[in-house]
């Protein structure tokens, strides 16, 4: 019988829509712990739509919808940023500030989710630079570092508050491809520790170099391969 608890994502008949834009209707998809899902589909198919969603960026107007003890449908405005504590995200054009060190841009998020002890602020800062293998690279500037050491640093800032959910979306598109396929090793070995990743690319050679459960965004509905 299956554990509830290892369930993290559990969407039941679920439309999503972009400003009015049906994108996928009536889907079902379930994250569990310490699942690695690749999610495929061509530009335009709702594939970053689905991301959004799960940290209630694209609001759910029907199905049941739920993100660990969330339901995204009825979820308030105070209670997001408590969602989103418990996801990390993971962008394909960085989104580093520019104007401070890979430090200063991990400080910045603990400080703006609630950290305060200075102490902590730098063992966390510390923990997750040596789990993406950059603890010597926290007093670079980002345009100091190559398109896979920035990368390693964002994989570290979504790392920062523990994450139950990591989500990464085209981590690799600006990669070349060696350099990608190291990330994407990163990505599983963290999930390797219990985190569950959900990563939205094109590369097939990275799914078969590192497989994983592929699901499909085609014609407004998910498909499991």
């Amino acid at each position: 019988m299956e554990n509830c608890t290892d369930i993290l994502v559990n969407y039941e008949c679920v439309d999503i829509c972009q400003q009015e834009h049906l994108v996928l209707k009536d889907i079902n998809f379930q994250v569990k712990k310490g699942e690695f899902i690749y999610l495929l589909g061509k530009v335009g198919s709702g594939k970053s739509s689905l991301l959004k969603s799960l940290y209630a960026e694209v609001p759910i107007k029907k199905g049941n919808a739920s993100i660990f003890n969330y339901n995204l449908r009825k979820i308030k405005r105070k209670e997001i940023p408590l969602l989103r504590r418990k996801v990390g995200v993971i962008f394909q054009d960085f989104q580093l500030l520019i104007d401070r060190t890979v430090h200063e841009n991990l400080k910045f998020v603990l400080k703006a989710t609630g950290w305060k002890d200075k102490n902590k602020i730098n063992e966390q800062i510390a923990l997750v630079l040596q789990c993406v293998g950059m603890d010597k690279k926290g007093y670079k500037m980002p345009h100091q570092l190559s398109g896979g050491e920035q990368q390693r640093i964002v994989i570290a800032r979504a790392l920062l508050n523990s994450p139950e959910l990591i989500i990464a979306d085209e981590p690799t598109g600006n990669l070349d491809a060696e350099t990608a396929n190291d990330i994407v090793s990163l990505l599983h070995d963290i999930c390797s520790s219990g985190t569950s990743v959900i990563m939205a690319t094109h590369n097939i050679n990275l799914i078969n170099a590192h497989p994983g459960k592929i699901i499909r965004c085609e014609g407004l509905e998910l498909k499991e391969s």
